[in-house]
């Protein structure tokens, strides 16, 4: 393999930590760091010389929340993400279905409720540009659906039909479904999904393995393997690209937990984590649960009223003694649980889980997350150090969008809007964050992550960047320090996927996973205005542009 020398280089060593230099890679692993005229003298006569011109070379980047097997197919369809206009999606809509008269089915992504009349969209809209075949979208946030009317009819939802447990069918001031699904109400659309041909989740995988490269990310959590309202299970896909060698990245799988099936699938995990074992490349001692929904749908679990809907406090998808003993048998089985918990008293219920946890096992067991927290009550803020818990924060999010100041804020109330997304509070009572994109839910580019965890700001060329959202921040007090939200990439990202004896340090002997930027970041203030040149990973170019 050949060997690399980066000179002239601003390294991020972590834990805030920068210096001059370069970094020496031989055989795909970081064989030394330092000055450059030190370096020069250890490599050998066929190392590639890279100067960086004084920009920042730092670890490759981990996103500890993503969903590949969608982004990666609204990349291969119907994918409105990179537009944020109600009559650009019908133009898309309608070119894709001209363009393809074969599909029985039409299925994209990307949606934003905030550019439609009322924050969602409705049938009529579809049924104006297609009436004969079902049409069915995801959110850009994965808990709801937009249908048209034909979707309706072939799913067999009638008009009358029941609310699930945590799920909606939306309906008009008439009482008529509009055409929008949200959570486990998604489900009802399972009959009339298409099954992914051959190889398409496989093509949707490195379709969204090429997009993170992009942005520098060179180890991602997958955080939703297996069936689920999210999609097919993609572990058989994972497995083919890892023994095709074509699966670059380093992947930590977060099996689904399935609601319906109870404790009777621990067995089930157990066999798949032994079957990724033997891949190379991924891993699968992870559990994703999901404990609510979203403050937007109304799902997510509060302590108290929405402050719009009096006596509605959204849904705890598992009832809280039940999600604790789910926690200790898996963390008893060795198992690392990864948390979904928007609501506080979801928050809640997770912390009382893995204390459960804890209690019964003991302290030294899983290294437990909870992913999202819009909002964290004030009593269990310092309960996510005292047990142990990462917060694996969605730092794009933290930003006054218009969807979050004219929708979000007046369900929370003020109460709880000044507790929203309070990474700041967290850290400077111990907790220990990471980052997750949640991709396809928001971009997936780190360094736009980190722009908004330091500023509360929008970086200014995100094009769903709406109202006071480059200009305002959002509770500022909540903006965390620049080494944090690095480390939450990097060092810490990496510790939670217990890969931090192997990658997330510019240290001799780890691999050569490596993010190579156009400027330098180390001010702490100019991460909106970098770009990713060149993405190793094992010493080997993975993207560059």
């Amino acid at each position: 393999m050949t060997s690399l020398h980066f000179t002239n280089a601003r390294l991020y060593l972590g834990d805030g930590g920068w210096q001059d230099g370069g970094v020496l890679v031989c055989d795909g692993l970081i064989a030394a760091v330092g000055a450059d005229d030190e370096l020069a003298a250890l490599r050998g006569a066929g190392t590639v010389v890279r100067d960086a011109a004084g920009a920042s070379l730092l670890p490759g980047f981990h996103d500890t929340h993503v969903h590949p097997p969608m982004a990666g197919a609204s990349l291969l369809g119907i994918d409105l993400m990179p537009v944020h206009d109600a009559d650009e999606y019908l133009r898309i809509i309608a070119g894709y279905a001209a363009a393809h008269p074969e599909l029985d089915v039409i299925v994209g992504v990307g949606w934003y409720g905030d550019v439609f009349p009322g924050g969602l969209p409705t049938r009529e809209l579809l049924d104006g540009v297609e009436a004969d075949r079902p049409v069915i979208l995801t959110s850009h946030d994965g808990h709801g659906v937009w249908v048209n009317s034909r979707a309706l009819e072939a799913a067999g939802i009638a008009p009358d039909a029941a609310d699930p447990l945590g799920g909606r069918f939306v309906r008009d001031e008439r009482g008529a479904l509009t055409g929008v699904l949200l959570d486990t109400a998604m489900q009802a659309l399972d009959p009339i999904l298409p099954e992914p041909g051959p190889g398409a989740v496989e093509e949707a995988i490195l379709a969204a393995q090429h997009r993170l490269h992009s942005v520098g990310v060179t180890t991602w959590h997958d955080a939703a393997v297996g069936k689920s309202e999210l999609g097919p299970d993609s572990l058989d896909a994972y497995l083919n690209l890892a023994r095709q060698g074509t699966l670059s990245a380093r992947v930590v799988l977060c099996q689904w937990w399935d609601r319906d099936r109870g404790l009777e699938q621990l067995a089930d995990l157990e066999a798949r984590r032994e079957r990724v074992a033997q891949a190379g490349r991924i891993e699968a001692g992870t559990v994703k649960i999901m404990q609510d929904g979203m403050i937007e749908n109304r799902t997510a679990a509060l302590l108290d009223d929405y402050s719009d809907e009096a006596g509605v406090r959204g849904d705890s998808f598992i009832p809280a003694q039940e999600l604790a003993t789910i926690v200790a048998e898996l963390d008893a089985r060795g198992f690392d649980v990864h948390l979904h918990a928007v609501g506080d008293r979801a928050v809640r219920e997770c912390l009382d889980a893995v204390a459960h946890a804890r209690s019964v096992n003991g302290p030294a067991g899983g290294r437990h997350q909870l992913a999202h927290l819009d909002v964290v009550d004030s009593a269990d803020v310092d309960r996510f150090a005292e047990l142990d818990v990462t917060v694996n924060a969605q730092l794009l999010w933290a930003r006054t969008d218009t969807e979050i100041v004219e929708r979000k804020l007046p369900m929370m109330g003020d109460d709880r809007a000044g507790r929203h997304f309070p990474f700041e509070s967290l850290r400077r009572h111990g907790a220990r964050i990471v980052g997750g994109s949640d991709w396809p839910v928001s971009d997936p580019n780190p360094l736009w992550a980190m722009h908004t965890g330091t500023t509360r700001l929008a970086p200014s060329t995100d094009p769903h960047a709406t109202g006071q959202a480059l200009s305002e921040p959002l509770l500022a007090s909540e903006a965390l320090p620049a080494a944090t939200v690095l480390d939450a990439y990097t060092g810490t990202a990496a510790w939670i996927g217990r890969l931090e004896a192997t990658t997330g340090r510019l240290t001799p002997g780890f691999a050569a996973d490596l993010v190579l930027l156009d400027s330098d970041i180390s001010d702490g203030r100019s991460f909106d205005a970098a770009r990713v040149v060149e993405t190793f990973i094992d010493g080997r170019s993975v993207y560059r542009a």
